[in-house]
């Protein structure tokens, strides 16, 4: 029998099923709370006046915003989408016909990362509105501060955010490969969540096994610093200027291009792994 080629056609049908389900599983409902929740919060911020150095403090909250709930949607969605595929026994209907199990694996990453790429793009664009209207708030009260005119570099708020959503394609993949093998929604979660602290402290590790003394110590460090993605790499808001470089500053590409590819990287060797676990796993 003549194998089934790898198909990009099939792979798009099971990333818009698994994006359209994430909407009806009100999953969508999440992101525009969210974000009601930070347009409501314009009104917050103008009771305040902090001069320039209110700006660094919004951009920080919106990131900061991005980071945990996007972190959340984006372990929650994968490990329900994946699950509900295996409990409702349609994962086994569609993998009876010749449908690889790469397609679906990468299938599923696609459409989730897809609707955490519409939670981005939303938080972002709010958070771009609210510096907009403060900056240009703060221009009129104090026009001394921003003589050389405005302060926040929205380009680099949408580089930032960028590699967040890179970021959250890794935790996808992260989320994706123990879903592989295990065997409960609940496990998947707890796990994914704790990889992702490991993920955003693994810097200390780093720190640690520059200091440390012990052979022993600093291998198994460093192997631990390999083995984990440094999810710090991501967070390049200060190294690209978003406060402070809206003055024509060039964007450092290096190192936005080094985050990039260290993303691209890890994103291919758990997409990997993710597939040759699920290829072993009884459905």
């Amino acid at each position: 029998m003549t194998p089934v080629p790898f198909s990009l056609l099939r792979l798009r049908l099971i990333a818009a099923n698994t994006f359209l389900e994430a909407v009806r599983q009100r999953l969508f409902l999440f992101l525009l709370l969210v974000a009601v929740g930070l347009v409501v919060s314009v009104q917050f911020f103008r009771d305040f006046n902090f001069g320039s150095s209110e700006l660094k403090f919004v951009a920080d909250f919106g990131f900061g915003a991005l980071v945990f709930f996007g972190s959340i949607l984006t372990i929650a969605a994968t490990a329900q989408l994946f699950f509900s595929e295996i409990e409702n026994r349609t994962a086994l209907t569609l993998l009876a016909k010749p449908v690889w199990r790469a397609e679906f694996i990468f299938g599923k990453f696609l459409g989730v990362w897809a609707v955490v790429g519409v939670f981005c793009v939303l938080t972002t664009s709010l958070l771009m509105g609210l510096l907009w209207s403060r900056e240009t708030a703060l221009m009129t009260a104090h026009p001394d501060a921003f003589a050389t005119g405005r302060l926040v570099n929205y380009g680099a708020v949408v580089v930032a955010a960028g590699l967040q959503w890179l970021k959250f394609g890794v935790l996808v993949m992260i989320t994706l490969l123990i879903a592989s093998f295990s065997h409960t929604n609940l496990f998947t979660v707890v796990m994914s969540f704790f990889v992702l602290v490991i993920c955003h402290l693994q810097y200390l590790a780093r720190e640690a096994y520059a200091t440390g003394s012990g052979v022993v110590g600093r291998s198994l460090v460093l192997g631990l610093s390999w083995l984990f993605p440094n999810f710090q790499v991501f967070n390049v808001a200060d190294a690209v200027g978003v406060i402070g470089g809206g003055n024509g500053e060039p964007l450092p590409v290096a190192v936005i291009g080094r985050a990039a590819v260290y993303g691209v990287v890890y994103l291919a060797v758990l997409g990997s792994l993710a597939v040759y676990s699920f290829r072993q796993r009884e459905i």
